[in-house]
């Protein structure tokens, strides 16, 4: 590292501290609006029957600007997720050049969003929404939030010294010297744009670049390669990736799981589940999965769920003399037997971007988990061992009787979610913003551990793990059309049922195990697959994916929130994969395990 980046580092650091605040302020400010406006409309449409025409579009211009002001100051404080398997096998040199050169295309992506988002905001002064509102508000916030996010990423560059820096640049610009040669000597031998997108992806995602901005920076250059498409497209796709009611459902449930950890209602429901099965040979282990059961249908959000039970009983499992590698391991399966739990963030993803009826697919997931949950159970008592009685006795100190009203209350919010989806009384956003307020008030007043510093500090951590979230479905959304330009969903798709056709459409279901992608869907009904089946199975072989070693992300964080190195986790992950991977074949070759209970509710 140079003589000259430390100095730039320590003069940025104090102003880069009061910039994090800011965007963590603001985004947590905004977020906290959406959760009054949205139950004001409640109120309004339910109890008063007065609805509340504005109310769509100022919630959504709101999470626009949550979503980029969260994304800043997850992108400030390092959150940002990445596949760095093939990067830590290089040695420390290529390491740092590589790391160089991913810090230069998340400045791309970020100067782009500020540019093009400003430019989107110019354009459309003037322009309102249904409701008579304007339109560029959403794109001045979206401006705002990337420039601050420019300034973040500027401060990853200066941790690489100067020749890394140079270097990275220096091939950078190498690379555009042979396309604008190339370009002039040989037009038509050039490759196509979705070509130099797919290897710039594949190359990003290899070098550790977080998804959000593999995804972005893919689409980015594809727009500038193919030379006809305006670039404010990048920051239109951008915002209408996200600019959606029903995605407003994702904070939410997120903050409903950050705001049970805070106000102890975790805590009581897993000491329950402790008294009442932990005695038992295996118990711990059978604890551990009804735990993450329980909170699955709750906060929507695997990583708060791991958080918060492996919070509580990675540390009992030491305690206790199990391996914990093997309980981090079975942390992680049980987020994966999660998946489908309503009200599963995947599910809502899913069924936004494949025009599935979002309270079907959460009925539909049910007894999909159930069939994944007992497994692990039966596992777990099988091969258990029972915990020493000391152990159990140091955690039992609370009344039987006061646990078991604590519990009710946690049930309750799940009671009352549930109900609310398969009734049908109240769309799946508007059902999130009750949980919300019930898990402060009702929580607050049970549990009396709410303060109002604990509050703020769940807003902010809610509003930064759903702008990180929600930043990638945004990017995401940018690739799409990128490949729907190229009509790639389109080949795939023919493709896909012209094998299928051939060979049996069995074997297409088992080919979507292993190839994730809801643009197959449509391909899934003309072979007979009904939307409903396809989409738990889809979902449960992404969580699959996402918890598998050596790439699983998930993995990595269960084992980051266990303290446990991914190496002593990877034997016993692999075994509890293969029951997990049994449950999906039965899960997609018995359709009735998830169309029985959507049908008893009335989806189709």
């Amino acid at each position: 590292m140079s003589q000259r980046e430390p100095e730039a580092d320590a003069f940025l650091r104090p102003s880069l501290r009061r910039l994090v605040w800011f965007v963590e302020a603001a985004a947590a400010l905004l977020f906290a609006a959406n959760v009054v406006v949205v139950s004001h409309s409640v109120i309004r449409r339910y109890v008063l029957n007065s609805p509340v025409e504005w109310a769509d579009d100022v919630a959504r211009a709101l999470l626009v600007g949550m979503t980029f002001f969260g994304a800043a100051a997850a992108l400030a404080r390092g959150d940002n997720v990445g596949i760095e398997f093939f990067v830590n096998g290089l040695p420390a040199r290529g390491r740092r050049f590589v790391g160089a050169g991913g810090a230069l295309a998340v400045l791309a992506v970020t100067v782009a969003m500020a540019v093009y988002s400003l430019r989107l905001a110019i354009a459309t002064s003037g322009q309102t929404s249904g409701s008579g509102l304007p339109l560029n508000p959403s794109f001045y916030e979206m401006a705002i939030a990337s420039l601050c996010m420019v300034a973040f990423a500027m401060q990853r560059i200066l941790k690489h010294s100067i020749a890394e820096i140079f270097a990275a640049v220096a091939v950078a610009c190498f690379v555009f010297g042979v396309w604008a040669l190339w370009r002039q000597i040989a037009p038509g031998t050039m490759p196509g744009a979705i070509a130099i997108m797919l290897t710039i992806f594949a190359l990003c995602l290899l070098g550790g670049v977080p998804i959000g901005f593999v995804l972005a920076f893919s689409t980015l250059l594809f727009i500038w390669y193919q030379g006809t498409l305006p670039g404010v497209l990048f920051a239109q796709q951008m915002a209408r990736g996200i600019d959606n009611f029903v995605l407003l459902a994702i904070p939410f449930f997120i903050l409903v799981g950050y705001l049970m950890e805070a106000n102890g209602m975790s805590r009581s429901l897993i000491e329950l589940i402790r008294r009442v099965v932990g005695r038992r040979r295996g118990g711990l282990d059978v604890v551990m999965v009804l735990s993450m059961l329980f909170f699955s249908g709750v906060s929507g959000s695997k990583m708060a769920d791991v958080a918060a039970v492996g919070s509580v009983l990675i540390p009992a499992a030491r305690r206790s003399g199990q391996n914990p590698g093997n309980a981090v391991a079975l942390l992680a399966a049980s987020a994966v037997m999660g998946e489908t739990v309503p009200p599963c963030i995947n599910l809502i993803i899913l069924g936004f971007v494949a025009n599935i009826s979002i309270g079907g697919l959460f009925v539909a997931g049910v007894l999909p988990a159930s069939l994944m949950a007992l497994a692990l159970i039966a596992v777990s008592i099988i091969f258990g061992t029972r915990p020493p009685p000391e152990d159990l006795d140091a955690q039992s100190r609370t009344p039987l009787v006061k646990l078991i009203g604590s519990a009710a209350v946690s049930l309750g919010l799940v009671a009352v979610i549930f109900i609310g989806f398969s009734t049908g009384f109240a769309t799946v956003t508007e059902i999130c913003a009750f949980a919300v307020t019930y898990s402060i008030v009702v929580g607050g007043v049970v549990f009396r551990e709410l303060t109002f510093r604990s509050v703020v500090q769940t807003f902010v951590q809610s509003a930064n793990r759903s702008g990180l979230v929600l930043f990638i479905v945004a990017a995401a959304q940018t690739f799409a059309f990128a490949l729907t330009i190229e009509q790639i969903p389109h080949a795939l798709a023919a493709s896909m049922l012209e094998l299928s056709q051939s060979a049996g459409r069995w074997l297409f279901m088992v080919l979507s195990i292993v190839i994730f992608g809801p643009l197959l869907v449509p391909v899934a009904q003309q072979l007979g697959f009904k939307p409903l089946h396809y989409g738990p199975v889809l979902v449960v072989a992404m969580g699959i994916g996402l918890f598998a070693p050596p790439l699983g992300l998930g993995l990595y964080g269960s084992c980051l929130i266990g303290r446990v190195p991914i190496e002593v986790t990877v034997k016993p992950m692999m075994r509890y994969l293969g029951l997990l991977l049994l449950c999906l074949l039965v899960i997609a070759f018995v359709p009735g395990l998830t169309l029985w209970l959507p049908h008893a509710f009335g989806y189709s």
